[in-house]
C-alpha cells in the first residue's frame, strides 16, 4: 500500500525528510508546504508534490495520510494539532515544540483523533548505539554506575545571523540544549531511564543570541547513576560527539556514534561494522546523508502508518523536553 506523505518546512531538514521519503517504494511525497516559495516550489519540482503557501489548503490535500513535520521548533506542536485534527498521522523533528503545554496538547489530540504520532530521535536506529542498549537492558554492563556525555560542537556566529528563528526563545525555545544536545539528551533517558535530579548552569558565552550556547549538568537517574553532561557550540572547531557509559562490571565508550571501546567481562564483543557517517554534526548544521532518516520513516510506517507504537513515542520526546525545562529553570535569560 502506498503512503502518500506530506511535509512542512521548506528548508534544509525537509529536503532531508524528502531525500529518505523518496528512496521508500511504498512512500510517495504528494505535497509540500511552507513560507519560502522559492524553496518549496524548487523541493516540490525535485520530488513531485504539489507545493502550498496556505497551510489549510496543504492540509486538505488528497490523498494524504501522513505529515512529517520540519518547520521551525516553534511551530511543531500548531501545525501537528491542525494536521492531527484532519485525520493525518504525524511524524514531527525534534523537539516536540518549544512549549511543554503545547507538546502535551498535541499528545493528546493525536490520541483523541486517533492517529499516530512520533518523534524523529534517528539516533537510536544506529546499529553501535543499539548494541549498548542491548547490553545494558541484559545486564551485561552490570549495575550502571556513571556515564558521561560531551557534545563540543561548533556553529559558526552566521548560522545564527542569517537565521530568523535561531538562537531565539520564541521559535528556537533555546540554544545548545534543545537544538544540538537533544539527541543526546534522548539517548541518556532511552539508555539509562529518567533523570530524577539536576544540577545545571548555563551560559551564552560566545554567540550573540537570546538563549544559552554553553550548559554543563550534572545528572541524577531513578535507578541511582550519576551523570554528567557538557554541551557547547561554542568549542572551535567542533569535535564528535562522545558517550561513555561505566557499569559494575563494564565499560563502554562511543566516538561519534562508534563503539571505541568495550570492556566487558567475556572480553571485547565482535561488533557489526558501522556505516559510515558522512555527517558533520560537530561543526555543520548539514545533514549530508539521509540513510538513518529513511531508517527512521520506515519504521514508524511499519507495519503501516496507522498502527504500531513508534520507537520514539511523543510521550517520551515530552519526558525529553521536561528534562530540558530543569536544565535551564531559574537561570534567566542572557541579554
Amino acid at each position: 500500500m502506498t503512503i502518500h506523505v506530506g511535509l512542512t518546512g521548506g528548508g534544509n531538514i525537509s529536503e532531508t525528510h524528502a531525500r529518505a521519503a523518496s528512496t521508500l517504494s511504498d512512500v510517495d511525497i504528494a505535497a509540500i508546504y511552507g513560507t519560502n516559495t522559492a524553496k518549496v516550489s524548487c523541493l516540490s519540482h525535485t520530488y513531485g508534490a504539489v507545493a502550498y503557501s496556505d497551510f489549510d489548503t496543504f492540509l486538505a490535500h488528497r490523498p494524504m495520510e501522513l505529515v512529517i513535520i520540519g518547520s521551525l521548533s516553534g511551530l511543531h506542536a500548531a501545525q501537528g494539532i491542525a494536521a492531527a485534527q484532519h485525520g493525518l498521522h504525524l511524524l514531527t523533528e525534534k523537539p516536540i515544540d518549544v512549549s511543554t503545554v503545547r507538546a502535551d496538547t498535541l499528545i493528546q489530540t493525536a490520541e483523541q483523533a486517533s492517529v499516530k504520532l512520533g518523534v524523529i530521535f534517528q539516533d537510536r536506529l544506529k546499529p553501535h548505539i543499539r548494541r549498548p542498549k542491548q547490553w545494558i537492558d541484559e545486564g551485561v554492563l552490570g549495575k550502571i554506575l556513571l556515564v558521561e556525555a560531551q557534545v563540543k560542537w561548533y556553529r559558526p556566529g552566521e548560522y545564527y545571523q542569517h537565521s530568523r528563528w535561531r538562537g531565539t526563545q520564541a521559535l528556537d525555545g533555546g540554544g545548545v540544549l534543545i537544538n544540538q544536545a537533544v539527541h543526546t539528551l534522548d539517548l541518556l533517558a532511552w539508555l539509562l531511564g529518567d533523570v530524577a535530579r539536576v544540577q545545571a548552569s548555563t551560559g551564552t558565552v560566545l554567540h550573540k543570541i537570546e538563549v544559552e550556547d554553553t550548559a554543563i549538568a550534572i545528572l541524577e537517574f531513578s535507578s541511582g547513576a550519576l551523570g554528567v553532561l557538557q554541551a557547547t557550540t561554542a568549542a572551535y572547531p567542533g569535535y564528535p560527539r562522545r558517550i561513555e557509559i561505566r557499569g559494575s562490571l563494564g565499560t563502554v565508550v562511543l566516538k561519534h556514534d562508534r563503539i571505541v571501546v568495550a570492556d566487558l567481562p567475556a572480553g571485547a564483543p565482535t561488533l557489526e561494522p558501522a556505516a559510515t557517517d558522512d555527517n558533520q554534526s560537530a561543526s555543520s548544521a548539514h545533514v549530508g546523508t539521509s540513510a538513518v532518516i529513511r531508517l527512521s520513516l520506515k519504521t514508524f510506517l511499519q507495519p503501516s502508518a496507522r498502527t504500531g507504537r513508534p520507537l520514539a513515542t511523543a510521550a517520551q520526546a515530552a519526558a525529553v523536553w521536561q528534562s530540558l525545562n530543569r536544565f535551564i529553570e531559574r537561570h534567566d535569560a542572557p541579554n
